[in-house]
């Protein structure tokens, strides 16, 4: 006899396949397999303690604070522990139940059902400014087409154009500047018909430039207003574009002015459905999340997001994560911005780990790589 044991984060459907288990099997067992670590906040001390009873007696655990037995507080945070079987349960046995429980089940129930994807894209960023916060990511007319085609060769699946650095600080640009800076980029794409091999996204949030864009061939509105103007969503739906909603606290030129949230995951989270809502009533069909790394963020703020990525998965859109040599990184270990390579990989590949389908890099090659391998290793 031999014993091995195995990574908790193996395949475990592939792995009860090749075991030869029946196929109805595999999903009963797989969903015993995943373990689930859910912070219930401002739960009533009566569904804990109804909740507490029925987590226990099949299987699963509710941390509670001291004294909750005895209603010590008619208010309290608690944390779940259950796997995605225990989970299916409780969404249907807390149904009934009172003090909250009945909303409590559905938000259950939606966890229960995440899948994270299995593969990511990546998107490379060209920037047709002088003053986006990364050199390396400037580029202006035949140079850009050159590297565009270069990150094709490299592995990317979108290139992200932009111009108007949207880094702290960075000087109010008008549209007329901007579409100055990329039309001539646009155009070369057109002109190439590189959108038959590609593709292609336009980061902006005036509809000037995006207008000219979307008639360029690209399919993807990267708007890190998050979709705020009624224009743009017009232009995704009459499109059919992607649309890219980002959150960011203030604009650019204030949003590291100290930023501050009540709870940094409830607050995107309720942004996302907020802004989600409004995409939709204009005819937007398709939409990527993008919880905005740096933008109006302080450091613990950017490290939780990443940590709790898998949160937003509930909200049924693919999430795509940009922290490419941000400077967050700097903040951990102390770099410069082009010696930043290595966290950003690391940053991006724990994003993937929690949920994160679309990865915007500035170094393609080497993020394909990564990638490749983190997945032969998985």
């Amino acid at each position: 006899m031999i014993v091995e044991k195995l990574a908790n984060d193996i395949d475990i459907k592939k792995a009860l396949i090749e075991l030869g288990v029946d196929g109805g099997g595999v999903n009963i067992l797989a969903s015993k397999s995943k373990s689930y670590i859910i912070h219930i906040k401002n739960l009533h001390v009566g569904g804990a303690n109804i909740l507490k009873q029925d987590a226990l007696s099949i299987g699963a655990d509710l941390a509670v604070p001291k004294g909750t037995v005895v209603a010590k507080d008619k208010y309290v945070d608690a944390i779940l522990i259950a796997t995605q079987k225990h989970l299916r349960i409780l969404s249907k046995k807390e149904l009934a139940q009172p003090f909250g429980l009945k909303e409590l089940a559905h938000e259950l129930k939606k966890i229960a059902k995440i899948e994270k994807p299995k593969q990511t894209e990546i998107m490379g960023v060209i920037n047709a400014n002088d003053d986006s916060f990364y050199s390396g990511s400037r580029f202006k007319d035949s140079h850009a087409l050159n590297t565009i085609i270069k990150m094709i060769e490299d592995g990317a699946d979108i290139i992200d154009i932009g111009g108007v650095s949207s880094r702290p600080n960075a000087p109010i640009v008008s549209a007329k500047e901007e579409f100055t800076r990329v039309k001539p980029i646009l155009q070369a794409i057109k002109n190439a018909k590189l959108y038959e091999k590609i593709r292609f996204s336009i980061d902006s949030y005036e509809p000037m430039v995006i207008s000219e864009a979307l008639s360029s061939g690209f399919s993807i509105v990267n708007d890190i207003t998050g979709l705020q103007n009624s224009e743009v969503c017009k232009l995704c739906s009459t499109h059919n574009a992607t649309a890219v909603i980002m959150h960011m606290q203030g604009t650019p030129q204030t949003m590291q002015n100290s930023p501050k949230y009540n709870d940094i995951i409830n607050d995107v989270y309720k942004f996302f459905k907020f802004r989600i809502d409004r995409a939709e009533s204009f005819g937007v069909k398709d939409i990527v999340l993008d919880v905005g790394i740096g933008f109006g963020k302080s450091l613990d703020d950017n490290i939780k997001l990443i940590k709790n990525l898998e949160n937003f998965l509930t909200l049924n859109k693919k999430l795509l994560i940009g922290a490419s040599r941000k400077s967050m990184i700097d903040k951990i270990f102390a770099s410069k911005t082009e010696d930043r390579l290595a966290g950003t990989l690391a940053i991006h590949l724990k994003a993937i780990r929690n949920g994160a389908s679309i990865i915007r890099v500035h170094d393609v090659y080497e993020h394909a790589q990564a990638i490749k391998v983190t997945q032969a290793l998985n």
